[in-house]
């Protein structure tokens, strides 16, 4: 997961200054322009923000998604078109916003955050849109385009978006950003249940390791997707009467997924935290197993080394009454080893019935 992606002007720069980034991996601009009614239906590629001005005055619905880096210049266009606000369009090239929901003079813009998965990393792409009478305008960095789903719907005759204003497009791609969390999060849960059956085998520093990415990228997603859910939160309350009430009751449905994500990410953090806990116990564990055995072994070696020692004295002196008659017996050495024997043996016996090992 790319980490932090925020991109800032220098100190001082003027407000609403539209600088041009370098992405890391730079996808090529298209620009798609959609204009629909429930009988009508256009939609072609355009180069510039100005060839959607013959769609405005209609009374339609006109969607214009830039999929691929924006550069300055197409933000200007589409900002002198739409009347875009300068601080916005900031917003816009300046990738890694925080999700919000920004009120300007007639219109809305709104920044959310998109995971998705790439291999084995998840990566977050900023979401752009902005929404005004008639018209949506959907801004998207990312190789992939997620809004790909929605067109399709568009194309059909029968689709319910073709029913309903440019209000129920919005909840629709707000929808499409929301719900890309559930197959991330599926993701994240099959490699916590891989995780939990390292832990109940032989966990080692891999183990460990995992269990700390996992932790790390979770706290992360939490970061980005916490906010989205104020962002619903403040939609479904519009005091300016921007979305029909009607089309409330859909934005409330997206907010309660909002809710069920970060019911799962609270789970999964809660979830890898207690997995550092049981893998840290399972190492104090396998060491405390280590150590016992060592210490049964060298409880049983001590005696025999006493015996070893008393007789490596060697004081077989035959005149003195002190003297160690077992050194001139004629079966003294195997009678000793046996002794050594059968006291490890019984020393053994005694653990076990004692559970010591």
């Amino acid at each position: 997961m790319e980490y932090f992606t925020k991109r800032y002007h220098p100190p001082g720069t003027s407000p609403g200054t539209l600088t041009a980034s370098e992405p890391e991996h730079e996808v090529p601009l298209r620009i798609i322009l959609t204009d629909y009614t429930d009988s009508e239906f256009t939609e072609k590629d355009i180069a510039s923000g100005e060839e959607s001005l013959p769609f405005l005055p209609r009374d339609t619905v006109t969607w214009i998604h830039v999929h691929g880096h924006a550069n300055p210049e197409t933000l200007r266009q589409l900002g002198k078109v739409f009347d875009l606000h300068p601080l916005a369009l900031e917003d816009v090239i300046n990738t890694g916003q925080r999700p919000k929901v920004d009120v300007y003079d007639g219109q809305l813009f709104v920044v959310m955050s998109h995971p998705r998965i790439n291999g084995d990393d998840v990566e977050i792409e900023q979401v752009s849109l902005f929404y005004g009478k008639n018209y949506v305008i959907s801004f998207y960095p990312g190789e992939r385009d997620p809004f790909e789903l929605v067109r399709r719907r568009l194309r059909t005759h029968a689709s319910k978006i073709r029913a309903r204003k440019a209000d129920y497009l919005m909840y629709a791609l707000l929808d499409v950003v929301v719900d890309e969390g559930f197959p991330v999060l599926e993701d994240f849960g099959d490699q916590v249940e891989e995780l939990e059956q390292k832990l109940l085998g032989t966990p080692d520093r891999d183990t460990l390791r995992d269990i700390h990415t996992i932790k790390r990228e979770l706290v992360l997603l939490r970061r980005m997707l916490w906010p989205q859910r104020e962002v619903l939160n403040s939609l479904i309350r519009d005091e300016d009467a921007y979305i029909d009430p009607d089309i409330i009751l859909y934005f409330r449905d997206c907010y309660d997924h909002t809710i069920q994500i970060m019911d799962l990410i609270e789970t999964y953090r809660d979830m890898t935290t207690s997995m550092l806990d049981l893998y840290l116990s399972s190492v104090s564990n396998r060491l405390n197993d280590i150590m016992r055995v060592l210490t049964v072994i060298a409880t049983i070696f001590i005696p025999l080394t006493f015996i070893t020692g008393v007789y490596g004295m060697n004081f077989g002196n035959e005149k003195s009454p002190w003297a160690m008659p077992e050194l001139h017996w004629y079966y003294g050495y195997p009678l000793i080893w046996g002794i050594m024997i059968a006291l490890g043996a019984g020393m053994l016996v005694y653990f076990k019935r004692k559970r010591w090992f």
